[in-house]
């Protein structure tokens, strides 16, 4: 009796197994470490380019910055939350793509008014002042 109802759950058992192989990928001790390797580099750069001001203009260090600041978010959807054109039918790169999108014109949208704000609200600037 037990070997009927050992072979009676054998199936659901393999059937286990083999929708685990075929789901979302697991990190692995090597990817989870070239991950946090790229994001130390991808933190330590520009916080040496803001230190060290290697740039001299501040326009291209800020649009340095924001490129290190998408390059790592990129890094860390890949490397740590496992998104890629395999999983879940390349739905997970799909909302990867949106969220670049929407993070780029985020971004650019805010320095683009606190420039402006910063360019127009000087004081003794002509249009600053009052009558």
């Amino acid at each position: 009796m037990s070997t009927d109802s050992h072979a009676a759950h054998a199936p659901t058992h393999d059937h286990g197994h083999a929708e685990h192989e075929t789901g979302p990928s697991h990190g692995t001790l090597r990817s989870y470490l070239t991950g946090f390797v790229l994001s130390v580099i991808l933190t330590a750069v520009p916080f040496w380019l803001v230190m060290a001001r290697p740039i001299a203009s501040n326009e291209i260090t800020a649009v340095a910055i924001m490129a290190f600041a998408i390059v790592q978010i990129v890094v860390h959807m890949i490397y740590f939350l496992h998104m890629d054109f395999h999983s879940e039918g390349g739905w997970t790169m799909m909302a990867l793509v949106f969220t670049l999108i929407i993070v780029f014109i985020a971004l650019s949208g805010s320095l683009w008014v606190m420039y402006h704000l910063d360019t127009n609200m000087m004081p003794g600037h002509p249009t600053g002042q009052t009558p």
